[in-house]
């Protein structure tokens, strides 16, 4: 008897994303000290931080409560990913990794979120002589996944519609 096939076999790419994010975090945490960049390349610092907020920082100075909203929508968004997940095709590939980096992103922050009521954030990188806001490997797989559905919502599934003859 044949198995359905299901695209949440790329849930183990959330569970890496997870795994590298949060070793990733206790070595920022364990190696670097808050505020104190350290320079790898003329780009590119080690920068310990930590972000109450959003992207960006948004809403990090709103008093405690954007900790809550933010749990509440990363439980959400991940409970929906793990939906769409379960109803792609066998042809919805892109997709299905593109979702697994955005769920694996969503459960590393909101496990900081939890536990530390922020996110720890060690990665800064710099266009020309202007800081972009340290980020993390959660952050990284959000954006690529991010991208990724976007390419693929573009390239489509590459199967043909069914039409049914009446």
């Amino acid at each position: 008897m044949p198995t359905k096939y299901s695209q949440l076999r790329w849930l183990w790419l959330s569970g890496g994303v997870i795994a590298c994010d949060q070793a990733a975090k206790q070595a920022a945490e364990a190696l670097l000290v808050a505020h104190q960049p350290v320079g790898v390349l003329p780009f590119f610092d080690w920068y310990l931080t930590y972000n109450t907020g959003a992207a960006f920082s948004f809403l990090a100075d709103a008093g405690g409560w954007q900790r809550w909203l933010f749990t509440v929508l990363a439980l959400v968004i991940s409970g929906i990913i793990v939906q769409w997940l379960r109803t792609l095709q066998r042809g919805e590939t892109l997709t299905a990794i593109a979702l697994a980096l955005i769920l694996g992103g969503a459960i590393g922050n909101l496990i900081d979120r939890l536990v530390f009521g922020h996110v720890i954030d060690y990665i800064q990188v710099w266009l020309g002589s202007y800081p972009f806001p340290a980020f993390n490997i959660a952050d990284a797989a959000i954006s690529v996944g991010a991208a990724l559905l976007i390419l693929a919502s573009f390239r489509g599934t590459g199967k043909a519609p069914r039409v049914n003859p009446e």
